[in-house]
């Protein structure tokens, strides 16, 4: 296996040589995400390189602040033409949760993987992984330092979103002395990081308020108190006027509670299918937890989609969660 440092060098030649590339990320992409779709833009921009950087859903609107956000295309909502032969997926732990992206690859493409999520199986011809990482835009930090471009505070607002997001505000486990360094880094570089910290981690519109009350007056625990979930329905987004990025955070306030290793936000997507998020405390390894039902992401945070009603689904979760107890 090759060294991280070896990996690197290996996107390097990728990224040299070609001419145009597709930037993609996971469906319904979050601050990771959308911070590492753009500074892979920003750095190909600076190479000289063609891109077009597409997702499956929209950006939350809070980041779109952020260098050149307003090109991410929506596939949902635009199919841009062509079949591109040289794709960057990064966030991505799954092939398939590039979601219709996939849509725009050649049938011969060649796939550069960037990712930090322990499940990621290394798909692609060439990959970065690294489930240290605390986010995949730690990863752009080092790849980006291996050209010899002129950093600024464009990429640095967008490395440091993704530090921001993934870390909880630099509250998290995997905030490592590493991470902290480079955000010191990017702070040198003109990011505002109060300001970045507010509006992202902070604020809240009012249909945001207005389903974490819904999620909340639905919270149950378990007899012993150590799993604990709310949930959501498509009713419930309706009449708060809701997004799915409104959801963003809910399902810390189960996990938050004292006595609590596993907290659960469900979120019925239709009458047969649901959207269940997990956070630990530690103890529960809820990346293998999600594996479990199809799903994937990091040992304290992770997701899946289950197909069945939501009651069903919950019952059927919860047994699995309080087995891994």
């Amino acid at each position: 296996m090759l060294t991280y440092k070896q990996e690197l060098q290996q996107a390097k030649q990728f990224l040299l040589e070609h001419d145009d590339y597709l930037i993609v990320s996971h469906v319904q992409p979050d601050g990771d995400a959308v911070s590492s779709t753009l500074a892979v833009g920003w750095l190909l921009s600076r190479l000289g390189k063609k891109y077009i950087m597409v997702n499956e859903g929209a950006i939350p609107k809070r980041m779109k602040v952020l260098w050149h956000a307003d090109e991410l295309i929506n596939m949902t909502e635009q199919r841009p033409e062509g079949d591109f032969n040289h794709v960057i997926c990064v966030d991505c732990a799954d092939f398939l949760r590039v979601g219709r992206t996939r849509e725009l690859f050649a049938d011969d493409a060649l796939i550069l993987n960037i990712d930090h999520h322990p499940t990621n199986d290394r798909y692609g011809h060439v990959h970065v992984v690294l489930p240290e990482a605390a986010a995949t835009a730690e990863i752009l930090y080092d790849l980006i330092h291996e050209f010899d471009v002129e950093w600024n505070a464009d990429i640095a607002a967008a490395i440091y979103t993704g530090l921001l997001t993934d870390t909880g505000g630099f509250r998290y486990s995997n905030t490592s002395p590493k991470v902290m360094s480079i955000a010191s880094n990017l702070l040198s570089h003109g990011v505002n990081g109060p300001e970045l910290a507010e509006s992202l981690l902070e604020e809240m519109t009012l249909p945001q308020m207005k389903v974490l009350v819904k999620a909340l007056n639905t919270l149950q625990l378990s007899e012993d108190g150590k799993v604990a979930w709310v949930y959501v329905t498509p009713e419930d987004m309706a009449d708060t006027g809701a997004m799915n990025e409104d959801l963003e955070g809910i399902v810390n306030f189960p996990r938050n509670i004292q006595g609590v290793e596993v907290g659960i936000l469900f979120k019925a997507v239709s009458p047969d299918a649901v959207k269940a998020s997990f956070r630990s405390a530690g103890k529960v390894d809820v990346a293998a937890l999600a594996q479990e039902f199809g799903g994937g992401g990091h040992v304290r945070a992770a997701g899946c989609r289950i197909e069945g009603g939501l009651d069903q689904v919950m019952s059927q979760v919860i047994k699995a969660v309080k087995k891994a107890l």
